[in-house]
Parts: structure tokens; sequence; C-alpha cells
């Protein structure tokens, strides 16, 4: 086989279909369009969701759902998470989380809540503390600093 032999499969190749090239073409005159009317204008036609006057169905839906605007976004971490995933003496705060891939970036801030024990020294700075959270970061020997 040569490249000269290669050639696209019968019918996978079908040309375009050039409307309003004169009436030979079978799709001359109107181009399909039809004879006058708001669809045979250029320009024509209706804006989407249109239904000829009718009330649209986007209108007719109730609204439903609260959005808020002013949600803060905060982040949670448990002790236990924080026991496992760093070691004596470490700083956990924003960059120390990022690194290890819990957060991407920083929105309104970082709260840790006391669920489960907490082993290891650890100075933890965040935005909020849980009242058991900083009572079990103390009596670990380590710091809670609120930042």
């Amino acid at each position: 086989m040569l490249l000269s032999d290669l050639a696209p499969v019968p019918g996978s190749k079908k040309k375009k279909f050039r409307r309003g090239r004169g009436h030979g073409s079978g799709n001359g005159k109107t181009a399909g369009r039809g004879h006058k009317g708001q669809n045979a204008r250029s320009g024509g036609g209706v804006r989407p969701g249109f239904e000829g006057g009718q009330m649209p169905l986007y209108r007719r839906l109730p609204k439903r759902g609260f959005k808020n605007f002013n949600k803060k976004i905060i982040f949670v971490f448990n002790l236990n998470i924080l026991d496992k995933l760093f070691n004596d003496g470490d700083v956990v705060d924003f960059q120390a989380l990022k690194s290890k891939g819990l957060i991407n970036k920083l929105e309104d801030g970082i709260k840790i809540l006391g669920y489960g024990d907490l082993t290891k020294k650890l100075v933890i700075k965040a935005n909020y503390f849980s009242k058991s959270a900083k009572e079990k970061i103390e009596n670990a020997g380590g710091k809670a600093e609120v930042i």
C-alpha cells in the first residue's frame, strides 16, 4: 500500500450544504425560510424562552430558596486529625494545613474542635477554638493561639 492509495471511506466525507445559491441548487430564493414573517427576516426569530406571548416557564415556576451572600466559610478540624498528621512540636497554621493538602485557600478562617484525643505538643494557630479543644491542647502541653 502506498500513501497515494489512501482515501477516505466512501460516505464519510459529505459536502456542506450551501443555502441560497440559486434555483439550481434546490434551495435558492428563500433558502428554506419560507415567505415573509418574523423568521424569514435577517435577525428575526424570538429570544430564548419566549413562548409566543404565553407566560414563559421560567416565570411560571415559583422562586425557591435563599442565597446567603454573607455566609462565612470556615474550615473545621478535629484534634484527632491533627494528632495523626502532625509530629510533636509542630506548628499547625494555614501553611502547614495547606502543605498537607487539607486546605486550598483560606476563606473566612479555621476552627479547631475538641473531638478525639491529642497526645502531641502542638502550637496551633487558628481563628476559632472550641472550649474543649483549647483545654485538650493545653493539657497536652501545646499552645492554642488565636489569629
